[in-house]
């Protein structure tokens, strides 16, 4: 499950950024840039970077849609599937959090609260997913697991977006260079976990 998380992300970013997928997935026919020359090789443009809170917010929104999914699913096997991805998910996205954001975001705002009761709420997420990687959905017991670490992660998505993020925003930090740094990192994460 891994190998496909890490290949569907570096796919995402490669196209989803270049603006391909978007035509793909409406059926709407591709455009080539216009060239002088008929021969002319494509375009080797890099996308343009997200910024640190944009990233974040989106793999927020990732999260949040999978757990919906499992919601919905009764099936064993796309619960397993499900649960893994989200593990995966949640594990890259607070170690880009743990080693760049907030380091970056507790030195801007000289935070001595936010930031160290956010590394708490990562400690208990990081606890459920413990407790859930490898192991067969069984009942009643893994799916209060599933649904306290979506509670779990939801209060820690709206402390972060309704605090932490207007804050960091309005601070000095460059949250376009800090994005960058943490989207490559998650690209080597991905690729490690692949």
């Amino acid at each position: 499950m891994r190998t496909f998380i890490a290949a569907l992300w570096l796919f995402a970013r490669q196209h989803v950024l270049f603006g391909y997928l978007i035509p793909l997935i409406k059926g709407l026919p591709m455009t080539a840039t216009k060239s002088s020359s008929k021969t002319a090789a494509p375009s080797k443009a890099k996308p343009a970077p997200k910024d640190a809170i944009a990233l974040l917010k989106t793999d927020h929104q990732a999260v949040s849609k999978m757990f919906a999914e499992y919601e919905k699913t009764r099936s064993v096997t796309e619960k397993k599937a499900l649960v893994a991805e989200i593990c995966d998910a949640l594990t890259v996205h607070a170690q880009i959090e743990e080693e760049i954001f907030y380091p970056a975001v507790k030195a801007a705002m000289k935070d001595k609260l936010l930031v160290p009761e956010a590394t708490v709420e990562h400690a208990s997420v990081k606890d459920l997913i413990a407790q859930l990687e490898g192991v067969e959905p069984d009942g009643e017991m893994y799916d209060a697991k599933v649904k306290v670490l979506s509670e779990y992660v939801k209060h820690h998505v709206k402390e972060e977006q309704n605090e932490m993020f207007p804050k960091a925003k309005s601070s000095s930090l460059d949250m376009v260079e800090l994005g960058t740094r943490m989207a490559a990192r998650k690209d080597d994460l991905l690729a490690q976990a692949a």
